[in-house]
């Protein structure tokens, strides 16, 4: 039986609109079957949904003015597209689309980051991983072929953080956080990316306030492709994109990219 190649990635773009030259540049130059964002900070009726199109793709998205946003640009179109937490309140802002591409359920999640741990917004995020953890558990199955990816605004190990030791308890490098992501990898998910690549400093974020970034090393692993047992057997590669990140403005994350060889 011939097999399918299934390539995804995905890519928090700080603005689609800002973005849409590199995006569209990427998406030529790698022709993903599915390329997930977030954070594309658009309302609906301003999505640049003609450019996509013409480029030959489908996009399935969500979002609002000026912050949040998720899409899911694809070959073919997305089936059985789900957007948040059903049932959840409107005020959560557009933060995770689902669908199913090429028989694989996709999940695109841009986590809260959390602010500080004093605010509130970080025991929001905390609770956020606890409610996504309860949606694969009543939704899905360990043997299903799952793909969770996005911005998580989580390094699960020291070598995904620069100077780790003087991160620690930052909000995206914090024991409760690392607590709860656990929870859902241990309900059946791998961290494909580590898969294929144990190498440390492998980073997808570089903060736009540390000049030269990318060149000196300073940056976090914090987007992540994670899928469950199953898919990740037929993973072949992954692998994160610098090149995006060092084009003229572009976004402070670059694209974490996965491939497979479906049946």
């Amino acid at each position: 039986m011939s097999k399918t190649t299934f390539k995804i990635a995905t890519f928090n773009v700080n603005s689609v609109r800002s973005r849409m030259p590199i995006v569209l540049e990427w998406l030529r130059e790698h022709g993903p079957d599915a390329l997930c964002l977030q954070e594309t900070k658009v309302e609906d009726k301003d999505f640049p949904l003609g450019e996509f199109e013409d480029a030959g793709f489908h996009v399935a998205f969500r979002g609002q003015k000026r912050w949040n946003g998720v899409a899911i640009v694809s070959k073919t179109p997305l089936e059985k597209v789900v957007f948040g937490f059903e049932g959840g309140p409107e005020e959560e802002g557009p933060r995770m689309i689902s669908g199913v591409l090429s028989g694989v359920t996709i999940v695109n999640t841009y986590i809260p980051q959390g602010r500080d741990v004093e605010d509130e917004q970080f025991a929001y995020k905390v609770g956020w991983f606890e409610r996504l953890h309860e949606r694969f558990e009543a939704r899905y199955r360990p043997e299903d072929l799952l793909l969770w990816c996005g911005d998580l605004n989580h390094a699960p190990e020291p070598e995904d953080v620069y100077e780790p030791e003087k991160k620690e308890g930052h909000v995206c490098f914090h024991p409760e956080v690392d607590r709860v992501y656990r929870k859902i990898m241990e309900w059946g998910l791998v961290d494909v990316f580590r898969k294929h690549c144990s190498e440390p400093k492998q980073y997808s974020f570089y903060d736009y306030r540390l000049p030269n970034g990318v060149k000196r090393g300073l940056g976090w692993r914090i987007d992540h492709i994670l899928t469950t047992r199953p898919l990740a057997d037929k993973s072949t590669a992954a692998y994160i994109d610098l090149e995006p990140r060092l084009k003229p403005k572009p976004s402070d994350h670059t694209p974490v990219v996965a491939e497979f060889l479906l049946d």
